[in-house]
């Protein structure tokens, strides 16, 4: 059962207006689109996919835009930050890019083996750049704004915020097979898989702490990647064993899905690898558009009049 989580498949956040959405994280950030389809359980509501050139996972950050819906709040139970990779020595760059586009944003910090520059989406939502030794031999989006020497290449990993982390901690090492790493303070490290996207996760224990509320500016959950279908059931079954309160494998088009809630209280996901995004696309044309799963292709003219309209990156 150890070491089938191979590290983060994706994160799911809250947005509001979907087209500052898109602008911020296609032009500003350099992410390609990858997927313009639905929330499956809210067909009024995109789900925007952001991630590289294909779409692999440990790369794709995703969001239900809410118009209008109010602003969350961070706290306990909660992925509080979402990391990017960077290579390094490419802080200049990006805070000068910030500037110009008047992007919030705090001087980059060293932190444990590594660099960090906190910053913030158009809906106050905690992003970091964090620059680490290895992050240049990632794969990026070829045709991103971004000059390659500096471009985004996936996660680093997240932060998640709980009163207590034992719990946590066992549930990441024991029965997810992750690592512990290091320590700072109240931060536990640990790893997940081998080197590569997304392969950290940051456990911060405020006991006490306020309890978050998920909405715009806000993470939804963070889904944790295995190879196989069989991989998948095995870890369904041993947490249902556990007292996890697991959903049904639930077919998600480009991957296939459980849900449950660690003890801390934050949302985690468990993603199948494949089928992957070039299902219903082909690598040229991913993201170009609004993609509808095969139950919900008879109601594609009522979706597309509820969504809002969406200009496109050239």
């Amino acid at each position: 059962m150890a070491n089938n989580i191979l590290g983060i498949h994706h994160v799911t956040a809250i947005a509001g207006d979907p087209q500052k959405n898109l602008d911020f994280y296609s032009k500003i950030l350099g992410l390609r689109l990858v997927k313009q389809t639905v929330n499956y359980d809210d067909p009024g509501t995109y789900h925007l996919y952001y991630g590289d050139e294909t779409g692999s996972p440990g790369t794709i950050l995703t969001f239900f835009p809410w118009p209008g819906a109010q602003r969350g709040r961070r706290g306990s139970g909660q992925v509080t930050v979402t990391s990017f990779s960077v290579p390094e020595k490419s802080f200049d760059y990006w805070m000068e890019r910030f500037k110009n586009h008047k992007i919030d944003f705090e001087e980059p910090i060293g932190r444990l083996d590594e660099e960090a520059m906190t910053f913030f989406d158009p809906d106050g939502m905690v992003l970091e750049l964090v620059s680490s030794p290895g992050t240049k031999e990632r794969k990026v989006w070829k045709e991103s704004p971004i000059p390659l020497e500096f471009a985004i290449s996936g996660f680093n990993g997240v932060k998640i915020t709980v009163e207590g982390y034992e719990r946590t901690a066992s549930l990441l090492t024991q029965t997810l097979g992750l690592t512990y790493d290091q320590e700072r303070g109240n931060t536990f490290r640990y790893r997940a898989g081998k080197e590569g996207a997304g392969t950290i996760i940051d456990v911060e224990c405020l006991p006490y702490s306020s309890r978050g509320r998920v909405a715009v500016g806000s993470v939804h959950h963070v889904a944790w990647r295995v190879a196989k279908d069989e991989d998948q059931k095995a870890l369904r079954e041993k947490l249902a064993e556990l007292g996890y309160n697991v959903t049904p494998i639930i077919d998600r088009n480009y991957f296939h899905s459980i849900y449950f809630r660690e003890p801390g209280g934050v949302l985690f996901e468990i993603a199948t690898d494949l089928p992957g995004f070039g299902v219903d696309e082909s690598p040229d044309k991913l993201g170009t558009k609004l993609q509808l799963p095969n139950w919900l292709e008879p109601n594609r003219a009522r979706i597309e009049k509820s969504l809002p309209s969406l200009s496109l990156p050239k």
